[in-house]
């Protein structure tokens, strides 16, 4: 019997509460669900959001995936005089060192992570965090 994968039914479900979260604070996003190796599970990108949140959603997904914490915890250490100073030109520049990307969960295992671009990094992370409070 074939079925869609629990990670892409989760996806679905994050997807859709993350998108409800931008129509209520009225910001068109992108969405991007990977698996824990960082492959896309899920793209959603809502009418009128930034071209360039395309990459940036899906950068940001891979980046939590990557490194098994959101995108936003490597942001201080990541500035010129910190530890990880570089880490944004890292992994063929996939690496995005600000909020919006967050690993998924399960029985506290990562099995993926979401990405999410279009407004403000509070914005971004906000919506990621909806996708998130779903499951």
């Amino acid at each position: 019997m074939t079925t869609t994968g629990k990670l892409l039914d989760m996806a679905k479900k994050m997807a859709d509460a993350a998108a409800a979260k931008a129509i209520e604070i009225d910001v068109p996003m992108v969405i991007a669900i990977c698996d824990k190796h960082g492959n896309p599970v899920l793209f959603n990108r809502m009418e009128d959001s930034l071209l360039a949140s395309m990459d940036i959603a899906t950068n940001k997904a891979y980046t939590a995936a990557a490194l098994k914490c959101g995108s936003h915890e490597v942001a201080d250490a990541s500035k010129e005089a910190g530890s990880l100073f570089g880490l944004a030109s890292c992994d063929k520049g996939r690496m995005v060192v600000f909020g919006g990307g967050l690993p998924i969960k399960e029985d506290g295992v990562i099995i993926g992570a979401i990405g999410v671009s279009g407004g403000s990094v509070e914005e971004d992370m906000i919506v990621a965090q909806a996708g998130l409070d779903v499951l």
